[in-house]
């Protein structure tokens, strides 16, 4: 579902400590056509608090903040019932942080890059306001070279793919290698609406939030095994993944 419906403006909160940064993301926000900046916060705390208020349809969140840190304050709007429309796209350095895992599992919808470009920030934004989460392949191979090097999960509730059909799994599998929609109808030969339906019908099934949460899924149940597909995933830069 479109987090703004009818062409309205996606509203977006900047959490980020450095206030130049702050300010800098605040303007472009206000200034960048469809998007609109209805609060900003400089700790995760604030960030939590700006967000039951204002209930944004994207957070811009920081990770290394002072009170509360970005995964914490991720963690506290995504469980809080009212904030569930409410998508968290993590600001970060990335060769830097540790955090890609911890994020995700907080219910983080995406990743975004602290130097990326004013027209990639744009599409960012509203590629986690439609719904979908943004998960470039660079950033899935750091998620499964971070699952690859994690010891035995704790005893806990274990996940299963009850319900979810043959050809499912086949999507979910290549969902977690950071392909978009597109990218798995091609590979399966499918149609785009055809794969569209699939991921659906996937987020349903298993209770996630979006693509990312279906990523974490896809290894934690043992579909995809961290090495091996790390190792199939294509080399290179790629763009972000496609909406849709």
């Amino acid at each position: 579902m479109t987090a703004n419906p009818g062409g309205a403006d996606v509203r977006v909160v900047v959490a980020e400590d450095q206030a130049l940064l702050r300010t800098t993301l605040r303007a472009f926000v206000d200034v960048a056509p469809g998007t609109v900046c209805v609060g900003e916060a400089a700790n995760g705390a604030d960030a939590v608090r700006v967000c039951t208020t204002e209930r944004p349809d994207v957070v811009l969140m920081d990770i290394r903040m002072p009170v509360v840190d970005g995964i914490e304050a991720t963690r506290r709007i995504t469980a809080d019932p009212a904030g569930a429309a409410v998508r968290v796209l993590i600001l970060t350095t990335f060769d830097l942080d540790e955090y890609v895992y911890a994020a995700l599992r907080a219910g983080a919808s995406g990743f975004l890059l602290k130097d990326t470009p004013a027209p990639d920030l744009l599409a960012a934004i509203r590629v986690v306001a439609a719904g979908d989460a943004l998960l470039a392949p660079s950033v899935t191979r750091r998620l499964v070279a971070e699952f690859a090097r994690r010891p035995e999960p704790a005893a806990g509730p274990v996940r299963t793919l009850l319900g979810v059909t043959t050809r499912e799994s086949e999507v979910l599998a290549l969902v977690a290698r950071g392909l978009s929609n597109d990218e798995i109808a091609d590979h399966l030969c499918l149609s785009p609406a055809t794969a569209r339906t699939h991921v659906s019908r996937l987020l349903s099934k298993t209770g996630a939030r979006d693509r990312a949460q279906l990523v974490i899924l896809a290894y934690e149940t043992g579909l995809v095994h961290p090495r091996t597909d790390a190792d199939r995933t294509p080399p290179g830069n790629h763009p972000p993944p496609r909406a849709g």
